[in-house]
Order: C-alpha cells, then sequence, then structure tokens
C-alpha cells in the first residue's frame, strides 16, 4: 500500500522533470525524437551552429525591376529604342512574355556607394547607404513569368500553391522563442494576400502566418466593452472543454475509418481544430502582452523621424518596418512584409518611383536601427519579388513600362551572418537573362535554412506516407553569401 505522503514523496523527482522539461521546452533546448515534429509544441534544436535566429522576408509583389534599381546596364542606354542584339538575345531562355524588341534605357541614373561601391539607382537612395551590409544577388532566375505561380516559387518552391510556406516551414522547425506572440507575423501594404505564400500546406494549421494590420494590430485583440479578462478565461475554458470534446470523437471515427480503408495519412480535421484550440489560447496571451507592441508612442522622436513616420509617403510602409523591429526584439521567429504594385507594365517611372519613395527611407531605417540595437547580426533580411521585369519596353503601353522577366532578376539579403558589400552572379549586358552563378528560389530557400542553422535534407514532414521537404525540387545552399 502507498500512502499519499509516501506517494508524494516518490513523485517529487518526476514532477520536478515535468517542470524542467516544459521550461527546456519554452527556452528551445528540448530535442524532439524526430524532426517530424507533429506532437504539440515539441521545439527542434538547429541541425548546425545558427548565425540568424529570426527572419524577415521582404516581398515586393508584382516584381521590382532590376535594371532600374541593383543592375545597371550602360550598354542599354546606348541601346535604348532597338531589338537586343543577336548574341545576347540567343542567351535568352525561350520562355512567354519574352519581347526582344525595342529596348527601353532606365530612366534613373546608379551610382557607387559605401566602401564597396556597389551602384545602387537614385530610387533608392537611402538604402545605398547601407549598400555595405548588403549581399545582392544578381543571378536569381526561374522559369513561370506569370504571378501567382511564380510567387509561390518564391514563398512555397514550386509553381502548385499546395505546399507550406517558407514561413511554415521555419515555424515548424524551430518554433517561436515568445509564447505569447505568433511565431510568424505577415504585414501588408498595396496587395492582397494569395493564401499558399503564407499558408501551411500538409503542416499542421497552427504554424500559418497570421496577419497583422500596421494601424490595428493583431485583429480582435480588445474585449468587448462590459467583458472583463475573467470572463474571456471562462469562456476560453467551455471552448476548449467543447473542442476538445470534438477533437475526441472526430478522432475515434477517423480511427475506425482508417482501420477499415487502411489509410494512415495525415489528419487535416485533427489539425485545424488543434489549430483553432492553440489560436483561442494563444489569442487570449496576446490580449495582454500584444497591445503594447503596437504603441509606438512608446518610441523615441528621432527613431519615428527615422523610419519616416513623420512624412505621409513614407508613414505606412514606416510604421510597418518599425513594427517589425518591436517583434524581433521580442523573439517572432518569421516577419514577411509584403508590398504590392510593382506590376509596372506601363508608365515605369509613375510606378517605381512613388514605390521607392514609400519604402526606401523605412527599408533603410530598419537596417540601420537593427544594426545599432545589436540585432541585425542575428537577424536575416531578404528583399525581392517572384521575378523582375524585362529590359525591352512593354508592348502596346501607352506610356514605357516593362513585362514580367523570371529568367534574371535581384535579390538582396543583410545580417544574420551574411557578408555585406558584395555582388554575387551576373546577368548579360542588358539585363535580360542571368548568365553566371544562377541562383533559383529553391538554393536561397536552401540558404535562408543553413542560416537558421536547419539543414533542408533533415527538416522533413511525413505526409502521404512520405518524407517531404522544403526544397523538394532540390536547392543548393549559396555559400558565397556567408563567406
Amino acid at each position: 500500500m502507498i500512502t499519499r505522503r509516501s506517494m508524494l514523496q516518490r513523485s517529487t523527482l518526476g514532477f520536478g522533470a515535468i517542470a524542467l522539461a516544459e521550461l527546456l521546452r519554452a527556452d528551445g533546448r528540448l530535442v524532439a525524437d524526430s524532426v517530424n515534429r507533429s506532437a504539440a509544441n515539441a521545439v527542434l534544436r538547429p541541425h548546425s551552429p545558427a548565425t540568424a535566429r529570426s527572419t524577415i522576408f521582404i516581398f515586393q509583389g508584382g516584381g521590382p525591376s532590376q535594371v532600374d534599381t541593383l543592375d545597371p546596364k550602360p550598354l542599354l542606354q546606348e541601346l535604348h529604342g532597338k531589338d537586343v542584339p543577336e548574341s545576347i538575345g540567343k542567351g535568352i531562355p525561350k520562355i512567354a512574355r519574352c519581347p526582344l524588341n525595342n529596348l527601353l534605357a532606365s530612366p534613373w541614373k546608379f551610382r557607387q556607394y559605401g566602401e564597396s561601391g556597389i551602384p545602387v539607382s537614385e530610387l533608392h537612395p537611402k538604402l545605398g547607404h547601407c549598400v555595405d551590409d548588403l549581399c545582392v544577388i544578381r543571378s536569381c532566375q526561374h522559369d513561370s513569368p506569370i504571378h501567382a505561380p511564380a510567387e509561390f516559387i518564391a514563398t512555397t518552391g514550386t509553381q502548385v500553391g499546395d505546399r507550406p510556406s517558407l514561413g511554415a516551414w521555419l515555424t515548424y522547425g524551430l518554433g517561436s522563442e515568445n509564447s505569447d506572440l505568433p511565431g510568424f507575423v505577415v504585414f501588408k501594404t498595396g496587395e492582397t494576400i494569395r493564401p499558399p505564400a503564407i499558408g501551411t500546406g500538409f503542416l499542421p494549421a497552427r504554424f500559418q502566418g497570421v496577419p497583422v494590420d500596421s494601424e490595428k494590430g493583431i485583429p480582435n485583440l480588445t474585449l468587448p466593452a462590459g467583458f472583463t479578462r475573467a470572463d474571456r478565461e471562462s469562456q476560453l475554458r467551455l471552448l476548449e472543454m467543447l473542442n476538445r470534446e470534438h477533437l475526441r470523437k472526430g478522432r475515434a471515427e477517423l480511427q475506425i475509418s482508417n482501420f477499415k480503408s487502411q489509410i494512415t495519412n495525415s489528419d487535416p480535421f485533427n489539425s485545424e481544430l488543434e489549430a483553432r484550440i492553440k489560436s483561442y489560447e494563444l489569442a487570449y496571451r496576446m490580449q495582454v502582452s500584444a497591445p503594447a507592441i503596437f504603441d509606438l508612442s512608446q518610441e523615441s522622436a528621432e527613431t519615428q523621424t527615422l523610419y519616416g513616420l513623420d512624412q505621409k509617403e513614407t508613414a505606412e510602409y514606416g510604421r510597418i518596418c518599425l513594427l517589425t523591429r518591436r517583434l524581433v526584439e521580442r523573439g517572432v521567429r518569421f516577419i514577411q512584409i509584403r508590398s504590392g504594385g510593382w506590376d509596372a507594365h506601363s508608365d515605369i517611372e509613375d510606378n517605381h518611383g512613388k514605390k521607392c519613395r514609400a519604402i526606401d527611407k523605412p527599408l533603410a531605417a530598419l537596417l540601420i536601427d537593427l544594426k545599432r540595437r545589436g540585432l541585425l547580426d542575428e537577424t536575416l533580411v531578404i528583399c525581392g519579388g517572384e521575378f523582375g521585369r524585362t529590359p525591352t519596353s512593354q508592348r502596346g503601353a501607352s506610356k514605357p513600362g516593362r513585362d514580367h522577366s523570371p529568367s534574371g532578376y535581384t535579390t538582396w539579403l543583410a545580417g544574420g551572418g551574411v557578408r555585406g558589400g558584395q555582388i554575387i552572379g551576373k546577368t548579360d549586358d542588358v539585363g535580360y537573362a542571368a548568365i553566371e552563378r544562377p541562383v533559383h528560389p529553391n538554393d536561397l530557400h536552401a540558404t535562408i535554412l543553413h542560416a537558421l542553422g536547419l539543414d533542408q535534407h533533415e527538416l522533413f514532414y511525413e505526409h502521404h506516407n512520405r518524407r517531404e521537404l522544403v526544397t523538394v525540387n532540390g536547392g543548393q545552399v549559396v555559400q558565397e553569401v556567408f563567406g
């Protein structure tokens, strides 16, 4: 017979181990038995030493023009109005939307900045002063000239849009360092979010990106009039009880069905309901911690001016970038900033002029602020679109613009172990196609994973009895980025 007292005495170590395990899990020091973490809240230790802890992915939806921003082409200026020379044209991939006539000179001049002397367009005078922190990859390429498939390649690795986004993979692999905030946050300006770009695909639904409004913050955090936190806590207990009972019944029915049909695939019913339960729990914690994050009155006047919050043209993007820095400080793992409207088929001078005036100062401020706070070294920043734009003029445009061009475009990286002040790769003499060191989005994904200490071949999820990887179609780490 064991008395209650003796049971408690003998169980002391066991209770302590449970508490220790939870503390280790929260600190990210508890290693999962498998990288396939379908069990809730297990935290994966990186496969190798990481150079970054957080990631900021600045996605420029629509496709900014490489030859007007970070890839100057003197020959393009000389050949304005002429056709692409045959010596260059024969090296351009034969995909849709590749006109080879009526080359369009850039309306903007370039100048060299910093010790590295990297040329930057006058569209980005503020970002130019940060160029020694940038690694500019001029040879990004893939083979889809259509927005949605190209965006899915850039954010999920394939054109189909049925796989997890990179943010979901990283949140699944490493978790969040702050249990009171989402691990994957999404800001947007000037575009509609395509769900696959922030979705989870076959991963559990709790790893999806959480859209956040830069003015209002995370939706629905404010308690309704007349409600107290005690009222909300009581509601959540009831909801959790009902959801878990529903989940238990659903699992029982699914087990019977699976037994009958011999199906052992992942369970979307459980995933979505578990995600709902987790979202209620997280929302309750966020009601305490999140409002303070979105109160920018805590920032100094100098910081607000640095980000351009005092100017109408830069205020929205400046607020997003400042909030991004505040979220990084608080341990959010992956932040995607989506800036749409770069699809300049007509009047590229007006389009890119307005877009760059809105983002140039805030982007530079984000890099400067992260650096002076000691955060840039552990924060990987990536900036680019789903493709670039042709060096030729768009057919039929009322004012000169450029068409889609995935054959050669520019993406830049900074922080998180990246060696700044360098250029990787090269496009041809008019900026149409990558001709040296081509880099596919899968290569970029492998590189981002590497910076965060994750091996693209070791991070997997078992789906339909298959070990799924992030870089499903292959990818190579761009080692030059770091050395």
